[in-house]
């Protein structure tokens, strides 16, 4: 923490925005406590401010993605048909933190984690990286950087928990960052519902539209997890009206840390199960 933490100078108060000490033990002009959050403040802020977030999911998955196809290279599906070509072994998926009814029976609940970020083929990963491109980037700019990472990660561990329940009772492998996503557009719709007037009616009548026809599309389209888009959804809508957005109130403390605690419970979860794996194969 002491190589992180700024223990001299100035910082302005997470609550009024008034410069103050990173040492004050609460905020001189509005009493926040501990408004530097034990010297950590500056440095998340400076952190999440100046990471583009939305690059570093893309690189993240598309290093995970390598990575389970290195896993067992021999299994990689060439399949000429778009829906299979360039797939890793199901097999070095689920080892690397595919989740569902399966791996929810072994007690691998950190896999409703771990899947956001897999993805199960070439045309998976890419669809999914273009839309976290264009739906991050929004988020973001109406909600903020630790609240963005709040929500896609919530919207898809909720949408695999939707998943895992409605197959509880089959065998069944489920993976990828499209429940994230359609936690993304729940967030803006949930933002355009609060804030009315004509721009907020007009991205929830937009994002209400792009929504319906995702759904739409997944249904007709083979082995897409619905149940992890509804879920999803639902997590990005209530968890974008639980945390706010920047609007009505500026980020805390407490988005911050929740961020970070996302974050590396999801960085150590990967951790584990590649532990696992070298641990199996030597």
């Amino acid at each position: 923490m002491k190589l992180f933490s700024k223990k001299q100078g100035s910082m302005l108060c997470p609550n009024c925005k008034r410069l103050i000490s990173v040492n004050a033990e609460e905020c001189i002009h509005c009493g926040y406590k501990q408004p530097a959050m034990w010297g950590l403040g500056p440095f998340l802020t400076n952190l999440f401010g100046q990471i583009d977030l939305a690059k570093a999911v893309i690189i993240f998955c598309t290093a995970t993605f390598i990575v389970s196809l290195l896993i067992n290279p021999l299994k990689i599906s060439f399949s000429i048909s778009f829906f299979d070509f360039l797939s890793p072994d199901p097999l070095s998926l689920y080892k690397l933190g595919a989740t569902g009814s399966l791996a929810i029976r072994e007690g691998r609940w950190w896999t409703l984690l771990t899947a956001i970020f897999l993805h199960g083929n070439i045309l998976h990963i890419a669809m999914n990286m273009l839309w976290v491109r264009q739906l991050w980037i929004a988020v973001q700019n109406l909600f903020g950087a630790s609240r963005v990472i709040v929500i896609f990660i919530f919207a898809g561990f909720l949408g695999f928990v939707f998943s895992t329940l409605w197959n509880i009772n089959v065998p069944h492998i489920t993976l990828g960052a499209s429940g994230s996503l359609f936690g993304l557009l729940g967030a803006l719709i949930a933002y355009g519902r609060r804030r009315g007037g004509y721009f907020g009616q007009a991205i929830y009548q937009q994002m209400l539209y792009y929504a319906a026809i995702l759904l739409f599309m997944g249904f007709m389209m083979p082995r897409v997890d619905n149940s992890a888009h509804i879920g999803g959804f639902i997590g990005g809508y209530l968890s974008a009206a639980v945390l706010g957005f920047t609007e009505y109130h500026e980020e805390t403390r407490w988005h911050y840390l929740l961020a970070l605690g996302l974050v590396l419970l999801t960085l150590f979860s990967f951790g584990y199960n590649i532990y696992l794996i070298i641990l199996e194969k030597f």
